[in-house]
């Protein structure tokens, strides 16, 4: 019994894997080291401060507050950075991956192609939209192509050579999509863990302040043990809340493009099997 040929439809996209790789390590030290510097001299400036005493004095607006913060804020901060930068990244990458026009309108454009039995015009409109989508597709009418000329083969055989494609094209689009959303899920946790610990050296001031006056109030030093624990903390919820927003909107639109290639692809499984079934 003849067995279905296996041929690697697409290339991996080597490229686009590097490239995001290579971003992610250059984003990441970059993000901290923009953080340090607006810690150091935008947040610490001397005019956020009262008198210009930047050690002792009580802040005067909202730069002086965060800067009262402690070490961790630029870490923090650059967590948050890191979730916009990436975020653009993603959002760029995947609007790409997306094509040049709406993924629903492609869909139902091939579906039509397809009941009409027109596989160039579906091609031709594989070429127009393109993105991960339209590669995936093109690559299944491409098979689909070489199983209407294939005698050796049955028609079950043919149309599981073309899922087979589909499924092999598939595999090669996803990790890109995927790429770097494992960051903006690590700093879901590490944001938050990270504004903990600021929040539990803060604390840990405040009580040293209480108990270096003998049970005495210093209320210069208890408020910035207060004020650093509080600014980590809402550091620390805004990463975590504002990772876990853009997580799911990527999420839900890979599994949108996810859903529009299972869909066409069934579509064209089901019409060459149908089409072929009754000439066979």
């Amino acid at each position: 019994m003849a067995t279905a040929p296996s041929k690697p439809t697409a290339p991996v996209k080597k490229e686009s894997s590097g490239s995001s790789s290579i971003f992610a390590t250059l984003a990441i030290p970059i993000c901290f080291a923009v953080t340090i510097l607006l810690f150091i001299f935008i947040f610490g400036d001397p005019s956020h401060y009262k008198g210009g005493d930047v050690e002792n004095g009580d802040a005067n607006d909202f730069f002086g507050i965060v800067h009262k913060g402690g070490p961790l804020v630029p870490v923090v901060l650059g967590y948050i950075l890191m979730v916009i930068v990436f975020s653009i990244e993603r959002f760029i990458v995947i609007g790409k991956a997306s094509g040049t026009s709406s993924i629903d309108a492609f869909v139902r454009k091939i579906q039509t192609n397809l009941s009409a039995g027109n596989i160039e015009a579906a091609a031709a409109e594989c070429d127009k939209q393109k993105g991960s989508v339209a590669n995936v597709i093109k690559a299944g009418l491409k098979k689909y192509r070489e199983m209407e000329s294939e005698t050796t083969l049955d028609i079950d055989q043919k149309t599981l050579a073309i899922q087979k494609d589909i499924e092999e094209a598939t595999a090669l689009e996803m990790p890109m999509l995927e790429q770097n959303l494992t960051i903006i899920a690590t700093l879901v946790s590490i944001g938050t863990l990270t504004g903990l610990l600021g929040t539990v050296i803060g604390m840990i001031r405040a009580f040293h302040e209480l108990a270096g006056n003998g049970g005495g109030t210093n209320t210069s030093g208890l408020s910035n043990a207060i004020s650093e624990a509080l600014v980590n903390t809402a550091g620390g919820i805004g990463t975590s809340a504002l990772s876990i927003i853009m997580y799911n909107i990527f999420t839900s639109k890979i599994d949108g493009l996810t859903y529009a290639i299972d869909e066409t692809g069934f579509s064209l499984v089901q019409t060459f099997a149908a089409t072929h079934k009754h000439r066979a």
